[in-house]
């Protein structure tokens, strides 16, 4: 069955460019798996039987950046758009289970295909050829199936974060993974140790975004504790929102723990704390009653709350009075408060000592509905209270 792939017109010029100066040409990889699933491309890349020196001679006249040279790649920028064109390359010896010491380049597509991590992203496509797929990437895609090129073992050797991107690709695709794939992968699990916890973070962050988490993260659970021992793996991932800090809260059950784990892993400040908060409120008891809801928005916030809200599962009552508080913007925060410091002080109510004590209270009182958020009426109670 012939297979044609709707290629973008700076994509097919860049390959009639190339192939016009007598060297093969072809869309690579992600492109050209996620075009055979019905999926619109984020990027297109493009490797060359030209050398790097040959494609910017190629493209001379167009604006070139010169970032991946000694890997082969140049960078064409394109109607303000940057493609990767990439010599064909086996790659040399691997270091620290991560990167290529060198790389070698070729003259033959299948070489190329052959040091790739998956039959998936291991196919090439030009409108003249065809589909290029020595490695059954299309079968595999039909069968929604992982698995790697080649000997699994020295892929995973290769570069451990392709452990990771297993489960990723797996999750995120709704895929499963190849017997063989799957049990290298439990074998070489320790070399995760080895990757940049920075690394590990990205690929797990998009796993537990992705449709299948839930599955990818019981059937591996071996895995990925290797790496992120605090885990739990009761909740059910899929029936929360895709918002990270929620699927982050809910596969830990310690406050403490949660910490430890995203600073280990190098979370950045704002979505570490915020997810350990939420670890650690969501054992709280939350009423479909205003004053309640208000006392909620006061200690966490909106933001924070709403995220709780999904976790905790409560009755629609609680999102319908939360979203009637923010609607009508009712006072639940200081700053909110009809009046300030500089008003009890102007008015010889409070010294400066005193302030925060007064200004809490009358917080207090509008939260439970025992005082409207009125400046004079705030005022006359601060007056009989001091």
């Amino acid at each position: 069955m012939d297979i044609n792939i709707k290629i973008p017109d700076d994509v097919l010029y860049i390959i009639d460019i190339l192939e016009n100066n007598n060297f093969e040409a072809y869309a690579v990889g992600g492109c050209v798996r996620d075009s055979l699933s019905g999926k619109e491309p984020h990027d297109w890349d493009i490797c060359t039987s030209a050398l790097p020196e040959q494609t910017m001679k190629c493209f001379e006249s167009h604006h070139i950046i010169e970032t991946g040279l000694k890997h082969g790649t140049v960078t064409l920028m394109l109607n303000h758009e940057p493609f990767e064109i990439t010599t064909y390359r086996v790659d040399g010896k691997y270091k620290d289970n991560r990167r290529p010491e060198n790389v070698k380049f070729v003259s033959v597509l299948k070489r190329d295909l052959a040091r790739r991590d998956f039959t998936v992203n291991a196919m090439a496509y030009n409108p003249k050829t065809g589909l290029i797929d020595y490695y059954g990437g299309r079968q595999d895609l039909t069968e929604r199936k992982i698995k790697c090129v080649g000997n699994a073992d020295k892929r995973f050797n290769e570069d451990a974060l392709r452990i990771m991107r297993a489960l990723r690709f797996a999750s995120v695709f709704g895929f499963s993974i190849e017997a063989g794939t799957s049990e290298s992968m439990r074998k070489n699990k320790k070399l995760l140790h080895n990757i940049a916890a920075e690394r590990i973070a990205v690929e797990f962050n998009k796993l537990i975004l992705g449709d299948g988490a839930n599955d990818i993260l019981s059937k591996h659970q071996e895995i990925i504790t290797e790496i992120i021992p605090e885990l739990i793996f009761s909740a059910d991932i899929n029936a929360a929102p895709k918002d990270l800090v929620i699927r982050l809260a809910l596969l830990f059950d310690d406050y403490e723990k949660a910490k430890k784990a995203l600073s280990r892993l190098k979370y950045d400040n704002d979505t570490s704390r915020a997810a350990a908060q939420l670890v650690l409120y969501y054992g709280e008891e939350i009423k479909p009653e205003r004053t309640h809801i208000k006392r909620w928005l006061n200690k966490i916030g909106e933001e924070r709350f709403r995220q709780l809200i999904p976790i905790k599962k409560p009755d629609a009552e609680i999102l319908n009075l939360l979203n009637e508080i923010i609607e009508n913007k009712q006072c639940f925060l200081l700053k909110d408060l009809a009046v300030n410091g500089s008003d009890l002080i102007e008015e010889k109510i409070a010294s400066r000592v005193q302030i925060g004590v007064v200004l809490n209270k009358l917080l207090d009182m509008v939260i439970n509905d025992e005082a409207e958020n009125n400046k004079n009426i705030l005022l006359e109670i601060a007056r009989k209270q001091i």
